[in-house]
């Protein structure tokens, strides 16, 4: 039987998690509310270049951190058009179970806020800027 790939093995695991990240048949996966546990390994400085990724929920803004993350593959259940387009001109290869206009906000009623951040912005890392600056703004309100 061939060897199942890095973003197969990468699928097949995430039943119960928020993201799982594979290389070399080798797999962990995170739990977090939105995108938590991107935002966590990026600013733990995690190299992740040469991972392939699944992830519940792929819109534009976590298409941004996992190239950011130097992920080369990416399967969304559920992703947006613009999280494809972002990843299709990035050159990051991507499957979905879901294709969906965009990513709603938890409530239902409305686009996501980190969708809407970023949006208008075609750059990572400036993309990257510009949801840690919002995830703080939303954090300091919650208090």
């Amino acid at each position: 039987r061939a060897r199942m790939t890095d973003i197969e093995i990468a699928k097949g695991t995430i039943d119960g998690h928020s993201v799982c990240f594979c290389k070399d048949g080798k797999s962990f996966t995170l739990d977090g509310m939105g995108l938590s546990p991107l935002m966590r390994m990026i600013n733990e400085g995690k190299d992740l270049h040469g991972y392939s990724a699944a992830d519940v929920v792929v819109g534009k803004a976590a298409a941004m951190l996992f190239k950011k993350l130097g992920v080369v593959s990416v399967h969304g259940k559920l992703m947006s058009e613009t999280g494809a387009d972002f990843l299709e001109k990035s050159e990051i290869t991507f499957t979905y179970d879901t294709l969906t206009d965009y990513i709603k906000n938890r409530k239902g009623t409305d686009m996501c806020p980190m969708e809407k951040t970023v949006l208008q912005i075609s750059d990572a890392e400036e993309g990257f800027a510009a949801l840690k600056r919002r995830i703080d703004e939303m954090m300091k309100t919650k208090i």
